[in-house]
């Protein structure tokens, strides 16, 4: 919640750029680039796809349902603005659009039951592949989010963003994974609306990854595993969901043209 914080004719044309992708990575945002631990060499989920058609579009306030079989979707705002969320029915692909807003989320993945650890669920991975337009200003995380509960965290895995890095808190330290730095914070929330109902107040877990990528796996679990050995640890898993989340922004939209949230 409110933090006031994406081959040619000839062999030879082929291997260079396969080389070209090995040096440079996976595509990388229009606010970071560089190294993003992913090979872009046409496969997987950086592979370029069509854009999704189609859907169901919810808007307003709060809203929640299927997406399709085995993902739901969630959808926040605090009432500022206009915001909209279409699911295209096709694993957890969505689109977002929002203008003027105070604190907007959409979201697509799996919702747990609350009585399990992520242990405890298993090995959770992530793969997806977004476009996105729009303004900088305020704040906006894009990537993997969720909650757990005894003990009441909100937590994020942000791959990319509008306009400048956040930087939502007291750094912890530095891992790595898939490849890419993330550098880990926390920060607590004092009487904000929480998951459970009303205002509580909670310890955010955040990983920002230094530098933006739009699309790759997320290796979810090893967030999890690593935010653990700085005595980080998540309580009952009750989401994770691909994000975007946007506040105080003047307006954007975005596509997850890839999007998988799976449990081995």
């Amino acid at each position: 919640m409110i933090h006031r914080s994406h081959c040619g004719r000839a062999l030879a044309f082929r291997l260079a750029l396969a080389a070209l992708a090995t040096l440079a990575g996976c595509a990388s945002s229009d606010a970071g680039g560089g190294d993003d631990g992913t090979i872009n060499d046409g496969t997987g989920p950086c592979a370029m796809v069509p854009p999704p058609t189609g859907g169901k579009t919810y808007s307003g306030a709060y809203g929640q349902g299927v997406a399709s079989p085995g993902y739901t979707y969630n959808l926040y705002s605090d009432g500022t603005g206009t915001d909209s969320i279409t699911v295209f029915g096709a694993d957890a692909t969505f689109s977002a659009t929002w203008a003027n807003v105070g604190d907007f989320l959409a979201r697509v993945g799996l919702g747990f039951n609350s009585t399990k650890t992520p242990d405890q669920i298993g090995t959770i991975t992530a793969t997806f592949q977004e476009t996105k337009t729009g303004d900088t200003g305020g704040f906006t995380y894009i990537g993997l989010y969720g909650w757990s509960v005894n003990p009441l965290h909100e937590y994020y895995i942000v791959e990319d963003w509008y306009g400048g890095r956040p930087n939502p808190g007291t750094k912890m330290g530095t891992i790595t994974v898939d490849g890419g730095q993330y550098d880990v914070y926390t920060h607590t929330q004092n009487n904000q609306p929480a998951i459970t109902g009303g205002n509580q107040t909670f310890v955010q877990y955040f990983s920002v990854r230094q530098r933006a990528r739009t699309c790759g796996v997320m290796s979810v679990s090893q967030h999890f595993a690593a935010w653990a050995n700085m005595n980080m640890t998540l309580g009952n898993l009750e989401e994770a969901r691909l994000l975007i989340e946007a506040g105080d922004n003047p307006g954007g939209s975005i596509t997850f043209s890839v999007a998988t949230v799976t449990v081995d």
